[in-house]
């Protein structure tokens, strides 16, 4: 599944469609999920009559956005992907095994991606901010890659199929296909070229339209975090600090307030330096959560089903800390997962930990709180369709170093308003 078979079976079928004499030449691919994935892969082909695509959040690299979290393999939703997606009575393949047997991001994972760099088709794709550990990472590295001069971007922050089948989201996709299959001039070509919703809590946002993804004016801002007080602040600590927690348990907890309002938009990174007391490698879930001025945490929309998410995610697994320099920015660290690397007894070492993409409105008054612990902030029972992380590496105790030179910071995209 997910290999170029896929993707040729597919062009296939839209040359067979592209050819009959009751079609006009124009075919278009619409769809959630697996049925963005395959547009993905089809769409870098160019098959000749594929003459539009509209993704509606669909991951385009199993490895890093499904199977493999950070280095922490999935172990939930990857077993469903077969029953999911094949209708067969023949032989299967069993992802989920080939995720344990290829651990590293070798050949095996490489030839499930397709070149997104060559998709040149007019392209109106959706994600969201409610899809961390499946779709969100996918689809906005897949439109920030893709060459096509003609493609539109729409964040929201809601469920995506609920969203799909939306009154207003039916009347774009249909305007969208109006346009490069009939080939009828609206409005399509007035479209910003992005389109974002700020969440501020569930199913409560505000629309706005921008020009480009990752937003230009972002502000890149650290917040530090201080073991000792358990805060996030706006400048580092000079006195160092340690937190300790229980490793297959327990937590760490740094709240950070604003006194004004605060859009964060964009892509977080966490910086920290860690240690490992009776274990020799280290699994680390983070959250990021928005805490209202009552002290209450305010959940938002998460997978297709669930309604008690957070603001973003993040995953490593601390052997797995090495990056890749050429592809990581200073916002977005991107992991190589070629080999392990062990941490010693006692040592400490600097770790980056690429928080997926978010968008949210904190008022005056309401608190950022980031959470580091060593399992999944959140668990469904085992037929739920979502993501758990059931084979740690975790053991003994985790220890999170602050203050001095251990510049542990929370980076944070904040964006100022335009006016």
């Amino acid at each position: 599944m997910f290999d170029r078979a896929d993707a040729e079976a597919c062009y296939d079928l839209i040359e067979w469609a592209g050819t009959q004499e009751w079609s006009n030449g124009k075919v278009g691919m619409a769809g959630v999920s697996w049925y963005a994935v395959i547009q993905w892969a089809v769409a870098a082909l160019r098959p000749p009559h594929l003459a539009a695509i509209n993704p509606w959040e669909g991951f385009s690299d199993v490895y890093y956005e499904v199977a493999t979290h950070g280095g922490i393999p999935e172990t939930q939703f990857t077993p469903m992907l077969a029953p999911l997606i094949a209708n067969t009575h023949g032989r299967v393949e069993d992802v989920a095994a080939n995720a344990m047997n290829h651990p590293f991001y070798d050949d095996y994972w490489k030839g499930k991606i397709g070149d997104l760099s060559a998709i040149d088709v007019p392209a109106y794709v959706v994600a969201s901010w409610t899809d961390h550990g499946l779709h969100t990472r996918g689809t906005l590295e897949a439109y920030r890659q893709m060459a096509s001069t003609q493609k539109w971007l729409e964040i929201h922050g809601r469920k995506k199929w609920a969203y799909f089948y939306a009154k207003d989201s039916v009347a774009r996709q249909t305007a969208f296909f109006d346009r490069f299959l009939k080939d009828e001039p609206n409005e399509v070509d007035q479209w910003p070229p992005v389109r974002i919703e700020v969440r501020d809590q569930a199913n409560v946002g505000s629309l706005r339209d921008e020009h480009e993804w990752p937003l230009a004016r972002t502000h890149y801002v650290p917040l530090y975090l201080d073991a000792r007080s358990g805060t996030l602040d706006d400048e580092p600590p000079t006195a160092k600090g340690t937190v300790t927690y229980e490793a297959t348990q327990g937590q760490a907890v740094f709240d950070h307030a604003f006194d004004t309002n605060t859009e964060l938009t964009g892509y977080m990174k966490l910086r920290l330096w860690v240690g490992a007391e009776g274990a020799d490698d280290m699994d680390l879930f983070v959250g990021v959560q928005k805490i209202d001025q009552h002290g209450e945490r305010v959940p938002f929309p998460f997978f297709s089903t669930f309604d008690d998410g957070d603001v973003a995610l993040g995953w490593l697994r601390v052997s797995r800390r090495a990056l890749d320099q050429d592809a990581s920015s200073p916002h977005q660290p991107v992991y190589l997962h070629q080999r392990d690397e062990p941490i010693r007894s006692g040592e400490i070492v600097p770790v980056e930990i690429e928080i997926w993409p978010s968008g949210t409105l904190f008022r005056a008054g309401e608190t950022l709180r980031l959470v580091v612990q060593g399992h999944d902030l959140h668990v469904y029972p085992e037929t739920a369709f979502a993501q758990r992380h059931g084979y740690t590496v975790n053991d003994g105790t985790h220890v999170l170093h602050t203050g001095g030179r251990y510049d542990s910071h929370l980076l944070i995209p904040t964006v100022p308003s335009r006016d």
